[in-house]
């Protein structure tokens, strides 16, 4: 009998403290990811062009930064913040040794907590969801304002991040009828939720050049038979979903205790 469908990921929390005052950007994110680039090795962070799954060019990059919290922030000198990763990479030193010392600030704790996110279907999934957006996302095909995001957009794009992510730098592709999948997730519909657009942008360090960060936050209820979906929707908490997520976008989260009747 095969082994259930799992990705593994490692929950890591960095602790600094500030060297001088800082005023983080919107996103925070950017001042961390923009760091590691330079102090990361080649191998980690620098996207190899691939053939890889559902086409596509780039590898995803092993990790995704979670500082929402401090965006828009100032931090005085001497105070302590601290950040998440979510690493898909089997070695965690790297990332230590990158973020060990920025200059403005100096990592005082570690900590990391393995994990196994398991993509098996549950029995008892009811007959609705409702999804949390808790970072800007943003999908392809584009979810225009005022509207919610199709299921089967949304079970699209998590099958092709999490697939991807095991498939690069897990134990290889899963083995998962994706075409079955998202034709099940087409039978369920949006039916209510609260969306807000956000508009935000990067300027790589690098490049000089200027990227959008837009998306939508909120949450979305839908209805239909969802048992089948859910661990990857929890799964999509981890990883995120959608474009940009080393930045820390797309974070979603289900809440079972407002699963709809």
């Amino acid at each position: 009998m095969p082994a259930a469908p799992d990705l593994e990921c490692l929950v890591c929390r960095a602790r600094f403290r500030a060297l001088r005052p800082v005023r983080f950007d919107v996103p925070a994110a950017n001042r961390f990811r923009g760091a590691m680039g330079f102090r990361l090795p080649e191998e980690v962070f620098r996207r190899k062009p691939s053939s890889g799954p559902s086409g596509l060019r780039d590898r995803p990059r092993p990790f995704v930064v979670r500082a929402a919290h401090l965006d828009g922030c100032a931090v005085e000198e001497g105070a302590e913040f601290s950040i998440a990763l979510h690493l898909f990479w089997v070695d965690s030193t790297p990332f230590q040794r990158a973020l060990a010392d920025l200059g403005w600030a100096r990592l005082e704790d570690w900590s990391e907590e393995k994990m196994r996110l398991s993509l098996a279907p549950t029995q008892s999934g009811g007959r609705g969801v409702r999804v949390e957006f808790l970072t800007a996302t943003e999908l392809k095909p584009a979810v225009p304002a005022g509207q919610f995001p199709p299921f089967e957009v949304l079970m699209a794009r998590l099958r092709d991040r999490i697939s991807s992510l095991r498939s690069f730098y897990g134990p290889g592709p899963l083995e998962v009828d994706f075409r079955s999948m998202v034709e099940k997730a087409a039978q369920v519909r949006a039916v209510r939720g609260q969306l807000d657009w956000l508009k935000a942008e990067r300027v790589s360090a690098r490049t000089g050049q200027a990227h959008p960060l837009s998306g939508f936050t909120g949450h979305v209820e839908y209805q239909g038979d969802v048992g089948e979906f859910l661990p990857w929707l929890e799964a999509g908490f981890y990883t995120g979903v959608g474009r940009q997520t080393v930045w820390g976008k797309g974070a979603i989260r289900v809440n079972p205790s407002l699963q709809v009747s």
